[in-house]
């Protein structure tokens, strides 16, 4: 008889090495489930940034002039736009199918023991097949505008490993508690919709600094620091930064970023684990 623990239960992160297999099978089934019976197949990963990244393109370029776009200065603003919308995408997708994740294995769940947190895992790593699409595209846009990455691309993998960290903390969370109050699967696209207007994707950190300097002199430094509070912030700037060679965000901005996903990464671990032990009889 296979009965819950009691109490806050050790993370045992060993099991996950010992069930590998079965995360590479929910890996390979997201995979195929995703493109199965479309006839573009893979290009969903780029059509849906691609698009996104020409609509605003072309609004700020009618509404602020060509060269006067919120994007990093001296880097063209489709270029830093989509170079942004990769990684937004990869936290965004991989967040809604993390807590979408045990909802849809509920049959299992309820049948046979395996480590729960294979499911929301599984579902984050999924994303990176669409990431690394969507980085050749990237490739072939710096190409076409002559934008030459530098020696920081070698921290590209650093700041991969940060978004797929933010992406599964706040999916663990999320799973969690879609599975237990249904609510949360409506609370969770206005979420990932919020968070793509305040994370900067559409606008570089540099710009906001700028025009938070002048706005509130002597606050500028605080506002900034609780801005980057923000998990993304990091991973996006990061990006550009290592991608596009633009001048390094600052450590004002990537420590706050950096702590914040450690923190819920680490409390979304613990916070699953104690779930774990009510998910099957409830969801």
């Amino acid at each position: 008889m296979i009965e819950p623990g009691r109490g806050w239960q050790a993370l045992e992160l060993g099991e996950l090495w010992r069930y590998r297999e079965l995360l590479f099978f929910f890996v390979w089934r997201d995979i195929k489930v995703r493109y199965k019976q479309t006839e573009l197949g893979v290009l969903w990963a780029v059509i849906e940034p691609l698009m996104t990244t020409g609509v605003f393109a072309v609004l700020f370029g009618l509404l602020l002039g060509r060269g006067n776009e919120p994007g990093v200065r001296g880097v063209p603003y489709a270029v830093s736009t989509f170079c942004a919308m990769l990684p937004w995408y990869l936290f965004a997708e991989s967040t809604v199918r993390a807590s979408d994740s045990l909802l849809e294995g509920r049959n299992m769940l309820t049948k046979v023991y395996f480590p729960r947190i294979l499911l929301p895992l599984a579902a984050v790593l999924t994303g990176l097949v669409d990431f690394a699409i969507g980085l050749v595209a990237l490739v072939a846009m710096m190409i076409c505008f002559g934008v030459v990455p530098t020696g920081t691309v070698m921290a590209l993998p650093v700041f991969i490993l940060l978004a797929v960290a933010a992406s599964l903390a706040v999916g663990l969370w999320l799973s969690a508690l879609s599975a237990v109050y249904r609510d949360f699967r409506y609370v969770q696209p206005f979420l990932i919709r919020v968070g793509l207007f305040v994370s900067p994707v559409l606008f570089a950190s540099s710009r906001l600094a700028e025009r938070m300097q002048a706005a509130v002199p002597g606050w500028s430094d605080a506002l900034t620091a609780l801005y980057a509070v923000n998990p993304m912030v990091a991973v996006i700037e990061g990006f550009r930064w290592s991608l596009l060679g633009v001048e390094w965000p600052g450590w004002l901005l990537v420590a706050p970023s950096l702590g914040m996903t450690v923190s819920l990464l680490v409390g979304g671990l613990y916070f699953f684990r104690r779930m774990e032990q009510t998910i099957a009889d409830v969801i």
